[in-house]
């Protein structure tokens, strides 16, 4: 199964948004790893921590079938930063799975990943991706081609499912 790199904020990245995206990845035999601003503990916002071993400036994206920015307060901080839309574009331009949840969209859209695509993200950002050029869905979770979108924590587990079912079709994925 495919190796999935999921990038969180070194501090407020919301919990469910990672640990449910997570296990039902893991659930369907992929391999999940955590990369950040900094390697080691990262606390999320409602308490729990996650272990980054890799810095984003560490990613090669020939290792990953998929990247996942995952949302919460503190992700914003990759709005702009230059190895987070690095990441996006090298993985988009590889044909490769890039997914972002919450208010983790708005990096798409900044990498211009979003322009004349659909997407959902977190009500708070919607103007942030529509000026970016992108169609908001205002669905829990949007596919469009190998990007997801989801809008939150409670959508966490179908961005999970949606993600797994992309993999499994090995490049395909469906508009």
């Amino acid at each position: 199964m495919a190796t999935v790199l999921m990038i969180i904020a070194p501090e407020r990245f919301r919990d469910e948004e990672l640990f449910l995206t997570q296990a039902e990845l893991e659930k369907e035999g992929h391999k999940t790893v955590i990369a950040s601003l900094v390697k080691g503990v990262c606390p999320g916002s409602l308490g729990r921590a996650a272990t980054a071993t890799l810095t984003l400036a560490e990613v090669k994206g020939a290792a990953y079938k998929a990247v996942v920015f995952v949302g919460g307060p503190g992700s914003k901080l990759y709005f702009s930063n230059p190895e987070a839309l690095r990441i996006a574009k090298e993985f988009s331009g590889q044909g490769k799975v890039v997914a972002a949840i919450c208010v983790a969209p708005v990096i798409l859209a900044n990498a211009g990943l979003l322009a004349g695509k659909q997407a959902t993200v977190f009500s708070s950002e919607i103007k942030g991706i529509e000026g970016k050029g992108a169609h908001y869905t205002g669905a829990e979770v949007t596919v469009d081609g190998n990007l997801v979108t989801a809008d939150g924590p409670k959508s966490a587990r179908l961005f999970g499912q949606k993600i797994a079912e992309l993999l499994q079709r090995s490049g395909t994925p469906e508009k």
